[in-house]
């Protein structure tokens, strides 16, 4: 009797364990389109929102621009692609992968050049849409996908480095919150604005 009591006292145990594991699996990683995905990683995800429409699973709900819209890691990559006209190509869109800088990213692109920046925000639908475009590939690239050379929108190629939870882009941008999915596309949060090859 004493053995068949001891078994049954290791039963919930066993259970809260696997409920554990569950839960920890789980956090928005259903994997929408890609199906069983892992849950987002990266040092910059804490800063999303738990819950809500700003956190990973309401994101998941929404099209790529709309979703970043709630997400306070992103505000001013959405209020770039407004400007560039390039919501309804982005939100309709069938699948994407999005390499997306932060508001600290665009804050120092705009610190580091000026002059530069300025240029382009006054033609936004032309030399500033094709800098936004170039952080875009058609097509959901899981984390074991990412490494290699990807086609972006604008025709030029982007180079990701890095596996497991550790990847850069062309060399310096970091990955800091990866593999978000959206209801088209899976986004990759970065901490440096990209330039497209001269």
């Amino acid at each position: 009797m004493g053995g068949t009591s001891r078994r049954l006292a290791i039963v919930p145990a066993v259970l809260a364990l696997l409920l554990v594991a569950a839960a920890c699996g789980d956090g928005g990683g259903d994997g929408g389109e890609t199906g069983g995905a892992a849950a987002p990683f990266g040092s910059a995800c804490s800063e999303v929102p738990a819950d809500g429409a700003g956190s990973f699973e309401g994101m998941m709900t929404q099209p790529v621009v709309t979703a970043a819209g709630e997400n306070p890691l992103l505000t001013s990559l959405v209020e770039d692609l407004e400007l560039a006209g390039l919501t309804d190509t982005l939100n309709t869109a069938a699948d994407l992968t999005v390499f997306a800088p932060t508001n600290d990213a665009f804050a120092a692109a705009g610190e580091a050049d000026p002059e530069g920046m300025e240029m382009m925000m006054a033609d936004p639908t032309g030399e500033f849409a094709d800098l936004l475009s170039y952080h875009v590939v058609e097509g959901q690239l899981a984390p074991d996908e990412l490494e290699g050379e990807h086609e972006t929108l604008t025709g030029a190629a982007l180079t990701v480095e890095g596996s497991g939870g550790s990847f850069t882009v062309n060399g310096s941008a970091s990955v800091v919150c990866g593999d978000i999915h959206t209801d088209n596309a899976t986004v990759y949060v970065i901490d440096e604005v990209l330039h497209p090859p001269a």
